[in-house]
């Protein structure tokens, strides 16, 4: 636990000073001790209570750790929101990993039943905010995943993901502010959220 905490504070710049208390605070320690003990009861085959763990830690964290899912030492999940990590997941050492990342599989028509059918990320990778990997893929030491990537293949290792910025696109002259087409959409909109 200790371990931790450390490494929370070394990889979020908000924890100083006195600041540092507040990683008690934080979803992703609390998500994953949660999932130490819950995988815990996995692995010594004790029916039920492993997956309630998990959903209760989901309920109060936000964050989704199936307890048959492998975690290495110093997992650092920023903010956590929508983090769902799968049942046969395999995380590495010294991981990094932001809000609505997805490690999962690819869905019931194609992942055999018992079979391994969800990322391995092996130490020291970076998982940017809305990361999708899905399917048994592996992720290679110290890749750096991109925020809203979408991952399908194996990533060898030290690779650098990134997804398509977004692009500013000209508007049509008749959705231009001021236009009639314009003004018209606004009346629209104004008759239909009257509250008359």
């Amino acid at each position: 636990m200790l371990d931790d905490i450390r490494t929370a504070c070394r990889r979020d710049p908000a924890l100083y000073g006195v600041h540092r208390i507040e990683v008690l605070l934080y979803p992703g320690l609390w998500a994953l001790w949660g999932h130490r003990l819950a995988h815990r009861l996995y692995r010594w085959g004790v029916p039920l209570l492993p997956r309630l763990i998990s959903q209760v830690m989901r309920n109060a964290t936000g964050i989704e750790i199936h307890p048959g899912a492998v975690v290495g030492r110093r997992l650092f999940i920023d903010h956590g929101a929508g983090v769902v990590i799968g049942q046969t997941a395999r995380i590495g050492d010294d991981v990094t990993m932001y809000h609505q990342v997805t490690l999962g599989g690819r869905g019931w028509h194609r992942d055999p039943k018992g079979g391994h059918r969800h990322p391995s990320v092996g130490d020291r990778v970076v998982l940017g905010v809305g990361a999708t990997v899905l399917g048994p893929v592996h992720i290679g030491d110290d890749a750096e995943i991109g925020a809203l990537c979408l991952v399908l293949s194996d990533i060898p290792a030290g690779a650098r993901l990134r997804a398509p910025a977004a692009e500013v696109l000209p508007r049509s002259p008749a959705a231009a502010p001021g236009s009639q087409t314009s003004r018209r959409r606004s009346q629209e909109w104004s008759t239909t959220t009257s509250p008359h």
